[in-house]
């Protein structure tokens, strides 16, 4: 059994027993190291998450804010804004956006970034979203294989976003008329697609890129004819007024219309992608016109009214168009002819044309001078004539004028320049000046002053004749008024002369008819006339002997 320990003596106290336990330490630096390396992973973690960082050059930031406007891609965010400042040389608004992992493949090139506000235009309306929402940033993915970091935003939406099934046309015309964004695509009046972008060229021309929906993208051919179909299409024809619209979209907003043209345009070639856009349905159904050639024509008098797009014809057809008119000069007699220059379609001649390539000759401007010499030599000759009286325009007739005099013609001008007469408007002209002057050359006081006189001289006959002329005929007039109401009581059934002729007519008639009898007795009985009339017998007794008259 042990003792207890004895109490120290004195003022000595027990030093105390220090017992060394290590493991307490480690355990309270769990916990930071434990938060440290969670930290870590997770910077880790969003490291590797993270997507790039990508800057965007707007000409102004309107309503883009930090920390809210989004980067969206086909309407699904892949980003957000993280800074808004201006560039170096404060002319643009430098936007920086960090995007999602996933999006880093869409960074190419050509890819395009655009600000999406409330957009209202005739023919579409977007954007109406962000007026709850906001703006954001829109993007469209490029097809280059270079990646890029650094864009410069577009101030307007690029082209509309479409399916994956279709087809996507180029439509090249001079004019886009009242097409837009987003117009509608018709076949047939069946809206088969819409415009998703519309530019101009360098060389001035436009260009309208249009989609066209799967299944119906098999409609377009190699034979296909594009026109634009905005407005109505009134036609005044010998049936009648005729009006023609795809819709009423289409009037007000716009829109392309397209249908098989002529067969004798097909290929077996590829399909192709580019498109003519023509103004109209009319002429893009027209056959092909070929390559044009150009005349010159010199007119010795006025051409007011003649304007640049002026048809051609020849002997009623269009086969061209006035692309000129200028004024010329003469040294010899020093005037001013009016040069017209116009181009013609050589295959608007129809049959003329088939007869050309058939004897193997090709549309060569020799082959054309050599066609016109053989037509001017026959009379051909072109005039300017009147389209409209109401409007005063002309177009030029190339006709036939046997009578016309026989001038020369020069096959190797260049172009070819034909012969020209006066207008029939001009002579028309003319003619009414030259009346006029003859009009001008007549007596015209000196007939006046005998016109005066004959109206003095018959003024006096007339006021002789209303003073003692006319009272004698009213006079005689009611005379022979009485003389024709007393012959009309004398005519009356009534009255006693009608009463008297109807006897006498009568005891006529009797007369008449004893004087036919005793003409057929005599016929039946010609010894009446040397013995008498016989006696008659009684009718029912029989005659005495001897009673019979005797000759």
């Amino acid at each position: 059994m042990s003792s207890a320990p004895t109490p120290p003596s004195g003022e000595e106290l027990p030093t105390p027993a220090v017992q060394n336990r290590r493991w307490i330490p480690r355990l309270v630096w769990v916990v930071p190291i434990a938060a440290a390396v969670i930290g870590i992973s997770l910077l880790i973690r969003n490291w590797e998450n993270a997507g790039p960082q990508i800057t965007i050059s707007f000409l102004g930031g309107e309503g883009v804010q930090v920390g809210k406007t989004l980067v969206k891609y086909r309407d699904v965010t892949v980003g957000q804004v993280s800074a808004v400042v201006l560039s170096a040389d404060h002319q643009t608004v430098v936007v920086t956006a960090n995007l999602s992992k996933d999006a880093a493949g869409l960074l190419k090139e050509d890819t395009q970034f655009w600000i999406v506000r409330p957009r209202f235009g005739v023919g579409s309306v977007s954007g109406l979203d962000t007026l709850l929402s906001g703006v954001y940033i829109g993007m469209k993915a490029g097809t280059a294989t270079r990646r890029e970091h650094e864009f410069v935003g577009l101030e307007n939406p690029p082209a509309l976003a479409h399916g994956p099934h279709g087809r996507e046309l180029q439509l090249h015309a001079a004019r886009v008329g009242s097409l837009s964004i987003g117009s509608p695509v018709y076949f047939r009046q069946f809206q088969v697609g819409r415009v998703i972008d519309e530019n101009l060229l360098p060389d001035g021309s436009t260009r309208v890129t249009a989609f066209v929906e799967a299944p119906y993208d098999g409609f377009v051919k190699p034979v296909t004819r594009f026109w634009n179909a905005s407005g109505i299409d009134i036609k005044l024809g010998a049936d009648g007024l005729k009006v023609q619209t795809e819709s009423l979209a289409a009037v007000i907003a716009g829109g392309l219309a397209f249908d098989d043209g002529p067969t004798e345009v097909a290929s077996a070639a590829a399909m192709p992608t580019d498109f003519t856009l023509y103004k109209n349905e009319t002429e893009a159904m027209a056959p092909p016109d070929g390559e044009p050639h150009y005349v010159r024509m010199r007119f010795a008098q006025a051409l007011r009214g003649l304007e640049v797009g002026a048809p051609v014809e020849f002997v009623g057809v269009n086969i061209g168009s006035v692309i000129a008119v200028d004024l010329g000069y003469e040294p010899r007699d020093k005037s001013f002819p009016v040069v017209v220059t116009a181009k013609l379609y050589p295959r608007r001649m129809g049959d003329a044309y088939e007869i050309l390539t058939a004897q193997g000759k090709t549309e060569s401007e020799e082959t054309l001078a050599a066609f016109v010499g053989t037509l001017v030599q026959r009379g051909l000759r072109a005039q300017a004539r009147s389209a409209s009286l109401l409007t005063g325009k002309l177009y030029i007739a190339l006709d036939f004028l046997p009578t016309s005099p026989r001038v020369a013609f020069d096959m190797s001008d260049r172009p070819v320049e034909l012969p020209t007469v006066n207008g029939s408007f001009q002579e028309l002209q003319a003619n009414i000046g030259r009346l006029v002057k003859k009009v001008n050359d007549l007596p015209l006081e000196q007939i006046a002053a005998d016109l005066h006189t004959d109206l003095t001289d018959l003024h006096e006959t007339l006021s002789e004749l209303h003073g003692r002329v006319l009272p004698s005929a009213v006079d005689t007039l009611s005379a022979l008024r009485g003389t024709l109401d007393s012959a009309n009581r004398t005519l009356d059934v009534e009255s006693p002369l009608q009463r008297g002729l109807t006897e006498t007519l009568l005891e006529a008639r009797s007369t008449l008819q004893a004087v036919r009898e005793l003409a057929d007795y005599i016929d039946r009985h010609p010894d009446a006339l040397l013995r008498g009339r016989r006696s008659q017998k009684m009718p029912g007794r029989p005659a005495a002997p001897g009673s019979e008259a005797k000759p």
